[in-house]
């Protein structure tokens, strides 16, 4: 089973436009066991309405990164479907050698847990209030 941990959201001034955006960190758990972390970010008022984040999955219940890698994805709302996009590493802001591996896009595809990810990213778009309110221009 998975479940998802919800820290407070951060808002800071994005530099490009000056307007607020909101930093979101969680944790990810599968069966009661630390599985993965994911950050994401949006801007209020960019001229794209997406969601950027990136999802580390692995071995979390040590201080060995080795094992882990993080997945760099691009989530928007399109009339009423959600859509996630693998990303490539190279445009990821989370450079943090605790994330692990940050995988190219082709890395991304091909890696046995993109199922994983994915998955993962059903359960945000149904759990993650502040990052669906965003999408939904709900307040």
């Amino acid at each position: 089973m998975l479940e998802i941990e919800f820290e407070e959201p951060i808002e800071e001034i994005c530099e490009c436009c000056g307007n607020t955006t909101t930093k979101l960190t969680r944790f990810i758990y599968k069966d009661d066991d630390a599985f993965g972390i994911y950050y994401a970010q949006f801007t209020k008022d960019h001229e794209r309405k997406n969601v950027k984040g990136l999802i580390s999955l692995g071995d979390w219940g040590t201080d060995i990164t080795s094992s882990r890698v993080s997945f760099l994805f691009n989530l928007w709302l399109d009339n009423q479907d959600y859509n996630i996009e693998i990303l490539d590493a190279n445009d990821s802001p989370w450079k943090n050698e605790i994330l692990g591996k940050l995988l190219t896009r082709n890395e991304a595809l091909h890696h046995s847990w993109v199922k994983e990810v994915y998955h993962i990213t059903d359960h945000i778009v149904l759990e993650d209030e502040v990052l669906i309110k965003y999408l939904n221009n709900t307040k």
